[in-house]
């Protein structure tokens, strides 16, 4: 059995970029996925992040639709917290109308912001609370019927775009399991309770007219590139950017700071989100694919390729598709062989994955 891969695109405005860079170079990631046979890109939401653009996710998308033709793309995720139910299902209704059967909604509880930025954009704290209620909601407005007496949302009403649970902890999985939803866990950076969300997934599963059997995502990061060296290069670049981001935001980092941060117990704790990590040569990253599909139980891989550079990200989604024909990952290497008898967290253990 092979698992898909699809990517998640953060839309990153690299160092001296702006966001329309970041939105030309998510048009040729698309473009180049849709091209290479990858099943889906996907788009995440956030907010006051200098760098990235993804911020207004069904803009992007539509915008990215327009300029491919096959690939299937969609939200990972809509915050829906910070959106009413009616407002997200016009307009993923009017994106599916647009590009029928391509159109995917991830949906996640958090606010994808900062305490005062949730207050800018007027979001009641409390919001989060009503999550599984807002899904059912939303679910009516897509579906046949609404929940809502009187109000049917146009367009959007019988489209059934199909909706995903993303999150990072056992809450999302219980409530995927309970509806009947695809689950997608934020493992590219939030990794630690990965196995147990998964395996509650699964357990608890019931049934829905979307989906008759549970479909698990998961979220890994990938440094694709011609050489070993070269890959680690890219990877010490991106942790020292990602550290930068999180605790200097407005403000640039020399390489001897960011590596000073990383050393510290702060940096330690930023850089453990990256734990889930394939950086090497495409063999090696392959390798390590494999393993991570078979040791979590997964049905779909959401890469996500955070090189440097525009040019570095493009060559990873080509370099990874060049060691997967068709674009999907199988159990089978000689990793797996050698670890048949671990369990998953001792599997994976034994990858390429960097604390």
């Amino acid at each position: 059995m092979t698992t898909p891969l699809s990517i998640l695109d953060l839309a990153i405005i690299g160092e001296g970029e702006t966001a329309s860079d970041a939105f030309a170079a998510s048009v040729a990631l698309a473009q180049t996925a849709e091209r290479r046979g990858y099943q889906r890109v996907w788009y995440a939401e956030h907010h006051n992040m200098a760098s990235i653009a993804s911020s207004a996710t069904s803009v992007l998308i539509a915008h990215v639709a327009a300029h491919t033709t096959t690939i299937r793309l969609g939200s990972g995720g809509v915050m829906l917290p910070n959106h009413s139910p009616l407002t997200i299902a016009e307009q993923f209704g009017t994106l599916a109308t647009l590009h029928p059967g391509r159109i995917d909604l991830g949906l996640g509880r958090a606010p994808g912001s900062d305490q005062n930025t949730m207050r800018a954009m007027r979001t009641d704290p409390r919001s989060s609370d009503r999550f599984p209620d807002d899904v059912r909601e939303l679910q009516g407005y897509l579906g046949e019927t609404s929940q809502v007496p009187g109000v049917v949302a146009v367009p959007g009403a019988g489209t059934n775009v199909p909706l995903y649970i993303l999150g990072s902890s056992l809450f999302g999985a219980r409530l995927a399991a309970a509806f009947g939803l695809p689950y997608a866990f934020a493992s590219h950076f939030a990794p630690a309770h990965l196995l147990d969300a998964v395996a509650t997934y699964r357990n608890e599963f019931q049934p829905s007219d979307q989906l008759a059997e549970p479909h698990v995502m998961a979220g890994v990061n990938v440094i694709a590139a011609e050489s070993e060296d070269d890959a680690e290069r890219q990877r010490i670049t991106v942790s020292r950017r990602r550290i930068a981001r999180f605790v200097t935001p407005r403000r640039a980092l020399t390489n001897d700071e960011a590596d000073a941060m990383l050393a510290s117990p702060q940096g330690q704790q930023i850089a453990q989100m990256m734990h889930y990590t394939a950086a090497g040569t495409p063999a090696m990253v392959k390798d390590y694919l494999d393993t991570f599909a078979d040791a979590v139980g997964v049905d779909e891989l959401m890469t996500v390729h955070p090189a440097p550079t525009v040019t570095e990200r493009l060559h990873s989604v080509e370099l990874l598709a060049d060691a997967n024909d068709p674009v999907s990952v199988s159990p089978g290497t000689s990793l797996l062989r050698t670890a048949a008898t671990s369990s998953p967290e001792e599997r994976l253990r034994l990858s390429m994955a960097r604390p």
